[in-house]
C-alpha cells in the first residue's frame, strides 16, 4: 500500500481492519495456550460468537472411524444438540464439510438444507475448519434474526477458523503422543505384572484391569479355549457384572467370540444389545454393554482365546484401538506361556527333589547295609569256629543249620543292597558349568523369591569346561543352593561364583587345571561339630531339619568328578562351600 492510498482509505474501515486484527491476535494467543481439544474449540467458538453478535453456536467434528459429523463444542444450544451426529453432506453443517466452502444463510426457514436444532434460529453462518489441508470440521453461529451475517463476518469467522487449525492440529499430535506414553507406560506396568506374578490368573487379571482403563472401558474381558479346542471359557476380566462372570461357556461354532478365533483376527459389534451376531444381547442389555472390540490371544501360529473390550455407549473402535487391544493380547499371550514354563519349572525341581531322595535313600540303604555286614561277618566267624556239629537226629543239628543258612541269606541281602545303591559312574561330556549356574538361576528363582532371598552371580565369561556328568553336577549344585535357602530362614543373600584356578607357580597365560565354584550365604551358619561333620555319615546327622543327606550327596558327586568340596562358616553370620573340579580332559 503507497502512502497517497493509505492517506485515502476510509477512516471507519481502517479502524474496522484493526479491530478485526486485534480480535484474531486475541483469539491466536488463547488457542495456542492450551493443548486440550475441548478447550481451543471452546475458546474459537464463545470468540465466534461474540464477534459474530450471534445467540448461539457450535463446532462439529469429523470422527475419522465413523465419518460422522459429532458435536465437539456448544453454545447456547439445548443440551440435547451436543448429541446429534449428521452425516457428511446432510444439513448446512455437512454441507458445508463436504463443500469445502462457507455457507451464509439469511433465513433458515427456506434453505432445505436446514436441520432444525433450535427453534428460535433463523440466520446460519458455517464455515469449513481445516486442518492439515483437510476439512475436517464446521464452525457455526446462529442468529435470531433474519440477514443476520454479513461478508464481513464470513471472511473473519473463516480467519478464526483458519487461526484454530494449527492448534487443533496440536491437540491431536499432544493427545496421540499423551495416548502412546499412557500405552507404554500401561504396557511396562502389565510388563512387571508378568514377571513378578507367578500365579497366571493375577497376571490375566492385570492385564484386563490395565487395558480397561487405558481404553476408558465398561468391562475387560478374557476367554480361553478348553482342552477340547470347542469351547471358550471365561480366565480373567474386570468391571464385569456377576450376571456376566456366571453366564455358560461360549462354543466356537455358534459364537461371535468363536468368529474371532475362526477367522483369527480383530472384529468389532457397533451394539451387542441389538446386533444377532451377539449370543447374548439380553445379557449384555442387563450389564448395559454396547460395543465390543475382540482380538484373539495368538501363540506358536495358534490361537489360544480372546480378549474383549466393551463399552458403555455405541462406539466404533479405531486402529489405534484396535492396535493396543492387540498389544494386550499378545501380553497376554506372553503370560500363559510363563505359567506354562513356570508349571514345567516346578516339574523339573520336583524331579530333581525327588531325585535327590531317591539317591539319598540309596548312600542311606548303603551305610546301613556296610553297619549291618560287619557284625553279621563276625556272627559268621563266630558260627564257623564253634564248629557245633550234633549228632543226627539231635534238634539242636537242624538249628544250627537253620541258623547258617538265614546268616547266608542276609549276607545275600546285604550284597543286594550294595549292588542296588552303589553309584552310577558319570556319564561324562564336556560341561558348561556356567550354563548349570544360569539354568539353575531359572529353576529356583520362585523359591529363593518366595524365601525374600536376593541372588547375586559373578561368573568368569571365559571359563573352561569339566568333564563330568552334567545331571549329577547339577544336583550338587542344586543341594547347595537349597542347604543355603534353609540356612536363611528369614531371608538374605546368596552368591555364587565361578573362575578358573591355575597351578601354583603358573603364568596367567598357562591354561587352568581346575573350575572353582563357591556359594556364600547370610544364613545362621554352623557350629564348628556341625562344619566337620557337614559331608560325614548320613545317619548321625545334627541338623535340626530336613534329612541331612543332600551335602553327603555333593560329597559323593564331586568325589566321583575327582574334585574336592569345602566348607567354611561362622556361627549367626553365614556359610562358605566351595567346589573344585578339573577341567576336561
Amino acid at each position: 500500500m503507497n502512502p497517497s492510498s493509505a492517506n485515502s482509505a476510509d477512516p471507519v474501515e481502517l479502524r474496522q481492519r484493526v479491530e478485526r486484527l486485534e480480535i484474531l491476535n486475541a483469539v491466536a494467543r488463547e488457542v495456542h495456550s492450551s493443548l486440550e481439544l475441548k478447550e481451543v474449540l471452546q475458546v474459537v467458538l464463545a470468540s465466534a460468537v461474540r464477534w459474530m453478535r450471534a445467540q448461539s453456536g457450535s463446532v462439529c467434528m469429523v470422527n475419522p472411524t465413523t465419518g460422522f459429523l459429532e458435536v465437539e463444542a456448544v453454545l447456547g444450544l439445548p443440551s440435547e444438540a451436543a448429541a446429534m451426529r449428521l452425516k457428511v453432506g446432510e444439513g448446512i453443517t455437512g454441507w458445508v464439510a463436504r463443500a469445502g466452502q462457507p455457507a451464509c444463510v439469511g433465513d433458515v426457514l427456506t434453505d432445505r438444507r436446514y436441520v432444525a436444532v433450535h427453534p428460535g434460529v433463523r440466520s446460519e453462518l458455517a464455515v469449513p475448519l481445516r486442518v492439515m489441508g483437510q476439512v475436517r470440521g464446521v464452525i457455526n453461529v446462529d442468529a435470531n434474526t433474519e440477514n443476520a451475517f454479513s461478508p464481513a463476518d464470513v471472511e473473519l469467522l473463516s480467519e478464526l477458523a483458519a487461526i484454530a487449525a494449527p492448534a487443533i492440529a496440536n491437540t491431536w499430535f499432544y493427545e496421540q503422543s499423551r495416548l502412546k506414553a499412557r500405552l507404554f507406560e500401561s504396557l511396562v506396568h502389565v510388563g512387571q505384572i508378568i514377571n513378578n506374578t507367578i500365579s497366571v490368573d493375577d497376571a490375566l487379571q492385570g492385564i484386563t484391569r490395565e487395558a480397561r482403563s487405558l481404553l476408558k472401558a465398561k468391562m475387560c474381558s478374557l476367554t480361553m479355549l478348553d482342552e477340547t479346542r470347542e469351547w471358550l471359557e471365561l480366565r480373567a476380566h474386570s468391571g464385569a457384572g456377576a450376571t456376566y462372570v456366571s453366564k455358560p461357556r461360549l462354543s466356537v461354532a455358534d459364537s461371535f467370540l468363536g468368529i474371532v478365533i475362526r477367522r483369527q483376527k480383530p472384529m468389532q459389534l457397533e451394539n451387542v444389545q441389538s446386533s444377532a451376531r451377539y449370543q447374548n444381547a439380553s445379557l449384555a442389555r442387563r450389564e448395559g454393554l454396547a460395543s465390543l472390540l475382540s482380538v484373539p490371544l495368538m501363540y506358536g501360529g495358534r490361537p489360544t482365546g480372546t480378549l474383549n473390550l466393551y463399552t458403555g455407549e455405541p462406539h466404533t473402535f479405531s486402529d489405534e484401538e484396535v492396535r493396543v487391544l492387540s498389544a494386550y493380547a499378545e501380553l497376554s499371550a506372553l503370560a500363559l506361556e510363563k505359567a506354562r514354563l513356570y508349571d514345567r519349572i516346578v516339574s523339573v525341581e520336583e524331579e530333581l527333589r525327588e531325585s535327590e531322595r531317591l539317591s539319598a535313600l540309596g548312600l542311606l540303604a548303603a551305610e546301613i547295609a556296610h553297619e549291618i555286614r560287619n557284625p553279621l561277618t563276625v556272627m559268621k566267624m563266630l558260627h564257623h569256629s564253634l564248629a557245633l556239629d550234633f549228632p543226627v537226629g539231635d534238634p539242636r543239628r537242624t538249628d544250627v543249620r537253620i541258623m547258617g543258612e538265614k546268616m547266608d541269606h542276609l549276607n545275600r541281602i546285604v550284597d543286594q543292597v550294595l549292588d542296588f545303591a552303589r553309584s552310577t559312574e558319570p556319564q561324562v561330556v564336556d560341561v558348561d558349568v556356567n550354563q548349570l549356574l544360569d539354568d539353575l538361576g531359572l529353576l529356583t528363582r520362585h523359591k529363593l523369591r518366595a524365601h525374600d532371598i536376593q541372588l547375586f552371580r559373578r561368573l568368569q565369561s571365559d571359563l573352561p569346561r569339566v568333564a563330568g556328568d552334567p545331571t549329577q553336577l547339577e544336583q550338587a549344585f542344586l543341594n547347595l543352593t537349597l542347604n543355603a535357602v534353609e540356612a536363611m530362614p528369614r531371608g538374605g543373600k546368596l552368591s555364587v561364583r565361578s573362575r578358573a584356578l591355575r597351578a601354583k607357580g603358573s603364568t596367567q597365560a598357562s591354561r587352568p587345571t581346575h573350575v572353582a565354584i563357591r556359594f556364600r550365604d547370610t544364613g545362621v551358619g554352623m557350629t564348628e561339630e556341625r562344619r566337620s561333620r557337614a559331608f560325614s555319615s548320613m545317619l548321625s546327622t545334627t541338623k535340626a531339619k530336613g534329612t541331612g543327606l543332600g551335602l553327603a550327596i555333593v560329597a559323593r558327586v564331586v568325589e566321583q568328578h575327582h574334585g574336592f568340596v569345602r566348607v567354611w562358616s561362622t556361627l549367626g553370620e553365614g556359610t562358605t562351600f566351595l567346589v573344585v573340579l578339573p577341567v576336561e580332559r
